[in-house]
C-alpha cells in the first residue's frame, strides 16, 4: 500500500436545500468555493481538504434528520473565530471552553442542515505544528 498517495480529501455533507448551506459557508465561515456544479459546491477548508455540499436529492445519500457527522475545523484563534461567528449570527451549540485534559480550547455550532462543526484550537505547540501542516512539530517544521 506505500505506493499509494492520496492527493486532496473532501468531506460531502448532503441537504434538502443547499442554498442556505452555499451562504453558510461562503458568507459566514467564509471559505472559498472552488467548484460549482450546480447541485454540488465544493469548498476549500485548506490546502488540499476540501467540504462539499450536494443537493439531497440529486447525491449519492440523502439528507437525515439527525446528522452522526462533526466537522472540526482547526484554528489558530478559537476565540476569535467563537466572537466573529456570535457577531455573525451563527447557530452556536456551546460556548468557547476549554478542554485541558485533551489540550485543546474549542465550541461547537450548527449548519442549515443541522450538522454540527467544531471550532477547535490545539493548546499544546507539537499538536498545533501537526495540523498546521508542519510534519516534525515546531523545530525544524517542514511544510507538507
Amino acid at each position: 500500500m506505500h505506493h499509494l498517495h492520496v492527493q486532496s480529501q473532501i468531506t460531502f455533507l448532503y441537504y434538502r436545500d443547499l442554498e442556505p448551506a452555499a451562504n453558510f459557508y461562503t458568507e459566514i465561515l467564509g471559505l472559498e468555493q472552488v467548484v460549482d456544479q450546480g447541485w454540488v459546491r465544493i469548498y476549500r477548508v485548506a490546502g488540499n481538504a476540501y467540504l462539499g455540499i450536494v443537493a439531497g436529492e440529486k447525491g449519492h445519500h440523502a439528507p437525515q434528520e439527525r446528522n452522526a457527522v462533526l466537522v472540526t475545523l482547526v484554528v489558530d484563534d478559537a476565540a476569535r473565530w467563537y466572537d466573529e461567528l456570535q457577531c455573525q449570527g451563527a447557530n452556536l451549540l456551546s460556548s468557547l471552553e476549554t478542554r485541558n485534559e485533551i489540550g485543546i480550547q474549542c465550541f461547537f455550532l450548527q449548519d442549515p442542515g443541522g450538522y454540527a462543526l467544531e471550532v477547535q484550537q490545539f493548546l499544546s505547540p507539537v499538536e498545533a505544528a501537526i495540523f498546521q501542516g508542519c510534519k516534525d512539530g515546531p523545530s525544524g517544521a517542514q511544510e507538507v
